[in-house]
């Protein structure tokens, strides 16, 4: 058998605030390495189009990854949409100890960002790469802007402009986002001492009502949830190349939680997307103990429930049952290695089976929604939208808010959160309408309120 080789050059590094992952031939010479040791080995050849991509591109040239042409590494790096899943199933990772070192998705992440502080940031990615801007301009005229994007003629005028796709359906935005609802509300029966929320981008201005379903099921598991200032975690600009607004963002982020995680209080962050981040790339994108500290002290919310359950202090007094649920599990849930906790909670709800569908929707972050990777997004989800429809269940589930929209897109319905499944079971016949449709827009909302 033979053996790969693949030691470590002197172009290694992950780290933004290393001289050493700005300089170009550096990561040259680690993006030959990497590649060689990833056509060798294949192991993640069905994870994402970006491998398929590297082993077609060094195939034509009869394994010589040195005669890679520049658009070849560019088709490689852009079909990367940073689902993280080859880390875990990579067995030659830092976090084994294994002396290659290899992180291929860090890896592109550099490329993409040396790229970009080269070519310059495209339009499109200024502005995907801005969720809270996105979504406080769209608060000041929310029926407006959900009317727009369900035009044709708008969305192909967006299409030109920032290359959004014409097709691709797009999150619904409310007036008055959580934080706004959040400081209306008088103090939450419970103790304030445990966790504090990260609530998401997402959540504030496009899924208020997920926020506060995750404070109801926090306040009747005795935890009163508070929400310090915050602001976007910072992937969307990670993923765009613009390694330095993820940074004043992760560093805002730190500079408002690590007064909370020093009082010994844990950060649940409600979007996967946001705990990875956290996570994983805060310590090394600041370099700061205040941001080790951070990191270390996030868990996803259904995370931190699943430990209340472990230590008997869960609160299992549900009073209505899905009965069945089918249930994805989001890649960047499974990156950080916990378990599926969220199907663990919903199995304690009495009578209810849970299906897991463990594949990938193919939305990853801004991705799904740029003109060029939109029609082989649903190419990549295909198997999750078969498996998910597969289980004939009246409720669905998914811990990522932008795959709900994508199984949306693709099946007609939109998943709830977990959290929202338990936040219904507490409730009396809390199921008595299956979720047969997605969460109603705030015009919809509105002529209903109007009506009653």
């Amino acid at each position: 058998m033979d053996i790969i080789k693949g030691a470590p050059t002197a172009g290694l590094s992950y780290n933004p605030n290393d001289p050493v992952y700005w300089d170009k031939e550096a990561l040259a010479q680690e993006m030959r390495r990497v590649f060689e040791i990833c056509h060798g080995c294949r192991l993640c050849f069905n994870l994402c189009p970006s491998f398929p991509k590297l082993f077609d591109a060094v195939d034509r040239h009869d394994g010589a990854v040195d005669r890679l042409t520049a658009a070849e590494i560019d088709a490689v790096i852009d079909h990367c949409y940073q689902c993280k899943l080859c880390y875990p199933k990579c067995p030659y990772i830092p976090d084994d100890k294994h002396e290659f070192q290899l992180d291929l998705p860090r890896l592109l992440l550099r490329a993409n960002a040396i790229r970009s502080k080269q070519r310059g940031i495209s339009l499109r990615s200024r502005v995907l790469s801005r969720p809270e801007m996105l979504g406080r301009m769209a608060a000041f005229t929310p029926g407006l802007a959900n009317w727009a994007n369900r035009q044709p003629w708008m969305r192909a005028g967006l299409q030109a402009v920032l290359g959004v796709h014409k097709d691709k359906l797009l999150p619904e935005f409310h007036g008055e986002s959580f934080q706004d609802w959040y400081r209306k509300q008088p103090q939450a029966a419970g103790d304030p001492t445990q966790a504090v929320l990260f609530t998401t981008c997402f959540v504030n201005y496009n899924n208020p009502d997920l926020g506060r379903d995750v404070i109801e099921v926090f306040a009747r598991n005795g935890i009163a949830l508070q929400c310090p200032p915050q602001n976007c975690c910072g992937m969307p600009a990670m993923e765009a190349g613009d390694l330095e607004l993820a940074r004043q963002l992760a560093r805002r982020n730190v500079e408002a939680l690590y007064p909370q995680v020093r009082e010994g209080k844990k950060v649940l962050a409600i979007n996967p997307t946001c705990s990875y981040m956290m996570r994983k790339e805060y310590a090394e994108l600041l370099g700061t103990a205040e941001a080790r500290a951070v990191g270390e002290a996030t868990m996803d919310v259904c995370e931190y429930l699943f430990q209340l359950k472990q230590e008997g202090r869960f609160n299992r007094d549900f009073r209505s049952t899905p009965e069945l649920v089918g249930y994805h599990l989001p890649c960047h849930l499974k990156a950080q290695n916990i378990g599926m906790r969220s199907r663990d909670l919903m199995r304690l709800i009495p009578g209810t089976t849970v299906k897991v569908v463990d594949q990938c929707c193919g939305h990853d972050g801004t991705w799904a929604m740029r003109k060029e990777f939109f029609p082989l997004s649903l190419l990549v989800g295909q198997k999750a939208f078969e498996q998910m429809q597969a289980t004939q269940a009246a409720v669905l589930a998914t811990d990522c808010p932008l795959a709900a929209v994508h199984f949306q897109q693709a099946i007609g319905r939109r998943p709830i959160h977990p959290i929202q499944v338990l936040a219904r079971a507490y409730r009396q016949d809390g199921f008595a309408k299956a979720v047969e449709a997605p969460p109603p827009g705030p015009e919809e909302k509105a002529q209903s309120h109007a009506a009653s």
